[in-house]
Parts: structure tokens; C-alpha cells; sequence
């Protein structure tokens, strides 16, 4: 499988992301690793959202509005590894790139 293959998986929720992983193991590709590590972080944003939205009224808020980000960035970020291009999602990516280097 080529690396834009598994970028695109990557971006298909939690399965697709660990399936993305285990493809990549055997044969790295930058690619790939790439956005392995940007929708790593994008996962865990969502889950800690998740959490907060727990909160009431302030929690529902920054968990809609956080929500509604996290979706746009995704989008971004799938539309940006069908394009073969490599680009960080906003004020995060870079971090994500990172702190998931082992990926």
C-alpha cells in the first residue's frame, strides 16, 4: 500500500488510524508517518473534549465550539493528504509532529 493510501486511512476515526499505524510499522513512509502523527493528536483532542464537555454550560460550550474546530481541521487535514501535500493542521500540527515522533 502507498503512503497516500494509509495517510487517507489515518484519517478514518480511531480503526482506520490504528490500521494506518500497523500498515506503516513494517515499511515507514514519511508520508504516511505524517499524518499518523497529525490525526494522533486530533484523536486526543477529541477525546479530551469529550471530557470537558462533561462540564456544564461551559464545558458544552467549549466542547461545541472545540468540536466544530476539531471538524474543520480534520476536513482540512484529509483534504491536505489527498492533495499529497504536507501540511500541519492550525496551531497544533507542529506540535503533534513533535511530540508523536516515535510514530
Amino acid at each position: 500500500m502507498d503512503a497516500k493510501s494509509k495517510a487517507i486511512i489515518s484519517h478514518l476515526f480511531g480503526i482506520g488510524w490504528l490500521i494506518a499505524l500497523i500498515l506503516n510499522m513494517n515499511n515507514k513512509e514519511e508520508f504516511a508517518s505524517y499524518y499518523i502523527r497529525q490525526n494522533l493528536g486530533l484523536i486526543l483532542i477529541g477525546f479530551a473534549l469529550g471530557i470537558v464537555g462533561w462540564i456544564p454550560f461551559l464545558g458544552w460550550l467549549i466542547g461545541l465550539v472545540g468540536g466544530i474546530l476539531l471538524f474543520v481541521f480534520w476536513l482540512m487535514s484529509l483534504i491536505w493528504s489527498i492533495q499529497d501535500e504536507m501540511k500541519p493542521v492550525p496551531w497544533l500540527g507542529d506540535k503533534f509532529q513533535e511530540w508523536f515522533k516515535s510514530f
